[in-house]
C-alpha cells in the first residue's frame, strides 16, 4: 500500500486503535504530570534555600543577588509548567478533539486533497499555529518577567521584527524542504524514508554551514573584535588548541537583552567565533579566554560531531518508525484523523513523538553534562582553572542563575551541571595542576 493511496482509506474499529489511544493518553498524562511535579518540586526546593547563600558561594554572591535569583528560576520555571501544560491541552485538541482533521478539511475545500499543495499547506499552518501559542508564552516571558528582572532591553516592535525574519526565513527554507520530503515520500517507494533521512541530513549540514553568514546576520550586527590586547590573547589560545576560524567577532546582544555569552558556529571553513558584547563589559580579559578555552573543549572532544551524530542516528529510527507507521490504519483512527495522507502521517508524527521521547529526556542531558565536565577540564589545561571559576561565578550572579536547584529537577533538565558541582570539579583541577607543579619544582 503506497503511502498516496492511503486516501482511499476507511474508518474501522480494531483492538490495536484502542491500545495505541490509550497509550497516547497515558504518555500524555504521564508527561504532564512529572513536568508539573518536577516543577513544584524544583520551586519549593528553591524557596526553601532563598535567604541562604550556599557556603562555598558566600564570599563571592550577596544574599539580595541570591535571593533575586532564586525569585527569577521561580518565575521562569512557573511559566514553564504553565506553558507544558497548555501545549499538552493544544495536542489534545489537534489529535484526538479533530483539530488537525479541521485543518486538512478547511484546506481541501481550496487545494486537491492528498496534492502537494494541501501538504505543505497543512503542515505550515499547524507551524503557525503552535507558533502563536509559543508567541504568546514568548511575550510574557521577555515583557513581565525578563523585563521584571532587569534583563530585557528589547522593543515591542525589535521583537516583532525579530519574529516576522524567523517566519520568514522558516518558509523560505522550510517550504522547499518539506515539498522535497512529500515528494520522495510519494515516489521512492518503501525505501522513501531512507530518501527523507539523507535529504535531512544534508539540509541540517547545510544550514550549519550558512548559519554564520547569512542568517544570523539578519538579526544581530557582528563586528569584528576591536580589542587588540584580547584579540593577541585569543589568537595564542587558538594556536597552542590547534584551532582555525574565519574571525573574533563581537555580537550586539545588548540591543535585546543583558545576559552575556560567548560560542563558537559553523563548521570547516565558515567557524567563527562570537562573543557577546555584554560578555565584554562583565569578564576581564583571562576569564574571556577561559571561557573560549571551554568552548574550544567541546571541539576539541568532538562534542559537536558525537552530538550530530545523535541527532541524526535519532532521526533515522524515527523516520523507520514512521516508515512503519504510515500504512497502519490504527495510527490515524486513533488519533481521529478520517482522510490520512503522507502529509498527515507526518504532521501527526511530528505531534505526537515529543510525548512518547519526553522520558528520554534524562538521559540526554545527563550525556550534555558529561561533555560539560569535559570541556571544562580541557579549558583547566589551557587556561587558568582560577580564572573559568571566576567567570562563571559571575555569569551565574549576572543571569541570576539558581545556585540552589532541585537535584532532580536539575538531573532531568539541565545541560550543565550544578554550579557548586561544576565549580568543586574545577578547583579539584587547580589544586591538582598546583600540585603536579610544586612535585616538578622540587625535583
Amino acid at each position: 500500500m503506497s503511502p498516496l493511496a492511503l486516501s482511499e482509506y476507511s474508518s474501522w474499529a480494531m483492538p490495536p486503535m484502542h491500545a495505541f489511544t490509550v497509550a497516547f493518553l497515558a504518555a500524555i498524562a504521564l508527561s504532564a504530570t512529572i513536568r508539573l511535579w518536577l516543577a513544584l518540586r524544583h520551586m519549593r526546593h528553591i524557596g526553601a534555600h532563598r535567604d541562604r547563600v550556599p557556603t562555598e558561594f558566600a564570599d563571592r554572591i550577596s544574599a539580595d543577588a541570591h535571593r533575586k535569583a532564586a525569585d527569577y528560576s521561580s518565575e521562569k520555571t512557573r511559566l514553564g509548567a504553565l506553558e507544558a501544560l497548555s501545549g499538552s491541552v493544544l495536542l489534545l485538541a489537534l489529535t484526538l478533539g479533530g483539530g488537525l482533521q479541521g485543518l486538512s478539511d478547511i484546506w481541501a475545500g481550496m487545494l486537491a486533497h492528498g496534492s502537494y499543495a494541501h501538504g505543505i499547506a497543512l503542515i505550515l499552518s499547524l507551524a503557525l499555529l503552535t507558533s502563536i501559542v509559543e508567541l504568546l508564552f514568548s511575550l510574557y516571558r521577555t515583557f513581565v518577567i525578563e523585563t521584571k528582572f532587569g534583563f530585557n532591553r528589547t522593543s515591542l516592535a525589535l521583537y516583532l521584527a525579530d519574529a516576522a525574519k524567523s517566519v520568514l526565513v522558516g518558509v523560505l527554507l522550510g517550504a522547499p524542504l518539506l515539498f522535497c520530503v512529500l515528494w520522495l515520500m510519494a515516489r521512492m517507494g518503501e525505501s522513501w524514508w531512507l530518501w527523507v533521512w539523507a535529504t535531512w541530513v544534508s539540509f541540517n549540514l547545510l544550514v550549519l554551514a550558512i548559519y554564520p553568514t547569512l542568517i544570523a546576520p539578519l538579526f544581530n550586527r557582528f563586528t569584528p573584535l576591536e580589542d587588540d590586547h584580547l584579540r593577541v590573547r585569543i589568537e595564542s589560545l587558538l594556536a597552542n588548541c590547534g584551532f582555525r576560524s574565519k574571525g573574533l567577532f563581537v555580537m550586539d546582544s545588548s540591543r535585546r537583552s543583558s545576559h552575556g555569552n560567548a560560542y563558537f558556529t559553523g563548521f570547516g571553513k565558515s567557524r567563527r567565533i562570537v562573543i557577546f558584547d555584554t560578555l565584554l563589559d562583565r569578564l576581564s580579559g583571562a576569564e574571556i579566554v577561559a571561557v573560549l578555552a571551554h568552548e574550544l573543549g567541546h571541539f576539541a572532544r568532538r562534542h559537536v560531531l558525537k552530538r550530530m551524530a545523535m541527532l541524526f542516528a535519532g532521526s533515522f529510527a524515527l523516520l523507520g518508525m514512521l516508515g512503519w507507521l504510515i500504512d497502519k490504519d490504527w495510527f490515524y483512527t486513533a488519533l481521529n484523523v478520517q482522510n490520512p495522507s503522507t502529509a498527515m502521517a507526518l504532521a501527526l508524527f511530528m505531534l505526537v513523538v515529543p510525548v512518547f521521547t519526553f522520558p528520554l529526556q534524562p538521559l540526554a542531558s545527563m550525556y550534555s553534562r558529561v561533555h560539560e565536565y569535559q570541556a571544562d577540564q580541557y579549558a583547566a589545561e589551557h587556561a587558568a582553572p582560577n580564572d573559568l571559576i571566576q567567570a562563571l561565578v559571575k555569569l551565574y550572579k549576572d543571569n541570576s542563575s539558581t545556585l540552589t536547584p532541585d537535584p532532580l529537577h536539575s538531573a532531568w533538565y539541565d545541560s550543565h551541571p550544578p554550579a557548586n558541582l561544576r565549580i568543586a570539579r574545577l578547583q579539584a583541577l587547580k589544586a591538582s595542576a598546583a600540585g603536579g607543579a610544586a612535585s616538578r619544582a622540587s625535583a
